[in-house]
């Protein structure tokens, strides 16, 4: 349950920004009714995600594999949750998001992914990068796909912090008529 009551999206001033978030998110998820308190960083926050869900070049099945692996580091539900669905939409296969708990030892994915999810593992866990991690990443992506990785597996870091330290759940009630998904 969350720690603070989620913002009234009806009011007035939100209005504008409410039909943004509703066109690009198809609904007022409880993330985004919890950042409808400060409409500034609701507003940064839904540019910044949309660049990186929505005009980057990095494939999306990739995308969506560090957002799972960053919601299963940092024991983020609700993140997972909200990304699992599109994961598979994305392509990955059940068998794929099943294992990521354990990848190191799984058979599930290829050199690139594996590639991609010891670097998200070593920014998410400990920040510092090693050289050998990095090498192996530079092996198979360019360096536009490297700043998108880099980018995805931080902003959802960020997303995966903010949602736990204010203990946001999809099961929260967001008040009478609010909760679109």
């Amino acid at each position: 349950m969350a720690r603070l009551p989620y913002a009234d999206p009806d009011r007035p001033e939100a209005a504008e920004l409410v039909a943004r978030i509703k066109a690009q998110r198809g609904g007022v998820l409880h993330l985004y009714a919890m950042l409808l308190h400060s409409p500034p960083v609701a507003d940064g926050w839904l540019h910044f995600l949309t660049a990186i869900r929505q005009r980057c070049a990095l494939p999306g099945a990739l995308r969506e594999l560090v957002i799972l692996q960053v919601a299963h580091l940092n024991g983020a539900p609700y993140e997972a949750e909200q990304h699992t669905p599109i994961a598979l939409r994305e392509g990955l296969s059940p068998a794929q998001v099943d294992a990521l708990p354990d990848w190191e030892t799984s058979d599930a994915f290829e050199p690139a992914q594996r590639a991609a999810l010891a670097y998200c593992d070593a920014m998410t866990r400990t920040i510092h990068v090693p050289a050998d991690v990095f090498a192996d990443l530079r092996a198979h992506f360019d360096p536009r796909a490297i700043v998108e990785l880099t980018a995805t597996v931080g902003a959802y870091n960020m997303v995966s912090r903010f949602l736990e330290a204010i203990g946001i759940s999809s099961t929260d009630d967001m008040g009478a008529g609010r909760a679109e998904r």
